[in-house]
């Protein structure tokens, strides 16, 4: 899962983050969990959101984000359809990884001679992943930047 102390950090950016955010929000969230967050903070982290600033240019952590996803999921979708909608878009995401993982680490291909066109693309291959990933969180970001707006 990562070390302890990435998700510390992890913690005291959604804390942060949560300190934005109007109450009726935060007011949805199990206070356990918020509990959860402040207690297991990464006290010496230094962090600065900028409220003006979307939450994907702000360098957070994947941990962060992934946790977001989840407040998101869990907390403040509106409906039902809203859910479900969310699940499938996490699921066609997690098919679509394990895909590229799928071909990139493919036994009959990995003892295969590669040329250089063939490395090439693989690069290109993981750019893309990485694009795809942030289209991703983008989504799921953007609409958790939309419970700011409201404010």
């Amino acid at each position: 899962m990562g070390n302890k102390n990435d998700l510390t950090i992890a913690y005291s950016e959604v804390y942060e983050i949560l300190c934005f955010m109007e109450q009726k929000y935060v007011d949805m969230i199990p206070k356990k969990l918020l509990d959860l967050f402040y207690e297991e903070k990464d006290r010496d982290y230094k962090i600065h959101i900028n409220p003006n600033i979307p939450l994907t240019e702000q360098n957070l952590q994947k941990k962060t984000l992934a946790l977001l996803a989840m407040l998101n999921l869990h907390y403040w979708c509106e409906s039902e359809t809203e859910k479900q909608e969310l699940l499938k878009l996490y699921a066609d995401n997690d098919k679509k990884k394990e895909e590229e993982l799928r071909e990139k680490y493919n036994p009959d291909n990995l003892f295969k001679k590669k040329e250089i066109n063939k490395s090439i693309e693989s690069e290109e291959s993981t750019a893309l992943i990485e694009y795809k990933e942030e289209n991703f969180f983008k989504k799921v970001l953007n609409k958790i930047m939309s419970l700011f707006r409201k404010r």
